[in-house]
């Protein structure tokens, strides 16, 4: 069975730092670019990060630069998503994906697999 689990997710104050792991199976896990989603009570669902297979591309959108770092271990079937200097608008439930790229990765994508959310509440 293709899974996709996220987790890593919890309460943190402002300012204060998560790291949310993103584990495949069932599937040959380097054969995808990941990309991480978030979605907010009442919102869309926004792109938020990804990174290509061989994580010689990695991006994230405006508001995340310089704070959040995506990372992947091929070897152990995960990716991470390092986030730093939490801001109350970051809170939301926490999704990554499977894209079907060989080279690159796009938030814009067709995703193919997602994973069950991690919530990431950032509140004093």
């Amino acid at each position: 069975e293709v899974q996709l689990q996220a987790s890593g997710g919890g309460l943190v104050q402002p300012g204060g730092s998560l790291r949310l792991s993103c584990v495949g199976s069932g599937f040959t896990f380097d054969d995808y670019a990941i990309a991480w989603f978030r979605q907010a009570p009442g919102k869309w669902r926004e792109g938020v990060s990804c990174i290509s297979i061989s994580s010689g591309t990695k991006y994230y959108v405006d508001h995340v630069k310089g704070r959040f770092t995506v990372s992947r271990d091929n070897a152990k079937n995960t990716v991470y998503l390092q986030m730093n200097s939490l801001q109350p608008e970051d809170t939301a439930v926490y999704f990554c994906a499977t894209e079907n790229m060989l080279a690159g990765c796009s938030i814009n994508g067709r995703m193919e697999t997602w994973g069950q959310g991690t919530q990431v509440t950032v509140s004093s």
